[in-house]
């Protein structure tokens, strides 16, 4: 097990004890909040994980940050990692030509793209962040990254606000 992936396993479950009562109420809040009927409080998208293969990545049926705490079960499982590049559809045009070297790295629950702007960046260049991301990480740049998540993210919220 690579240190990348230590970090993953012991990250991904300590922030689960932690965050387990968030998980919860979210869950619950979701389920009460009047989600179409059959529908549940999870939502299910296939994406492309290492090496191309496919696995449905669940988040919950909300629009907040918070929807985001589910892929933690796949950060544990070998799905995702902490860091890595942003999770994309297996026929997305990411995912094959030049830029398929993306898919030899998990996509992560963070990445250069959540703290550098996320939805407010053209495509191409968070493109460009995420293979930067393939072509030169390291558990410090992991690290950093994992740093800046939180603030860039209530950066925006706060923004949204405003």
């Amino acid at each position: 097990m690579t240190a990348k992936r230590t970090f993953d396993v012991l990250g991904g479950l300590a922030l689960l004890a932690v965050l387990s009562p968030v998980l919860a109420a979210v869950a619950l809040s979701v389920a009460l909040g009047g989600t179409t009927p059959g529908r549940g409080i999870l939502r299910r998208r296939t994406v492309a994980g290492l090496d191309g293969r496919a696995f449905t990545m669940l988040t919950f049926r909300t629009r907040s940050p918070l929807a985001a705490l589910p892929l933690l079960l796949h950060v544990v499982a070998g799905r995702m990692s902490l860091v890595g590049p942003c999770p994309l559809a297996p026929t997305h045009r990411e995912c094959t030509g030049e830029a398929r070297r993306r898919l030899s790295v998990r996509p992560g629950l963070t990445g250069p793209w959540q703290i550098s702007g996320r939805s407010e960046l053209p495509w191409e260049e968070r493109e460009l962040l995420d293979l930067h991301y393939v072509d030169h990480h390291w558990l410090g740049m992991d690290l950093g990254i994992l740093a800046r998540t939180l603030p860039a993210v209530r950066r925006r919220r706060s923004a949204r606000f405003a």
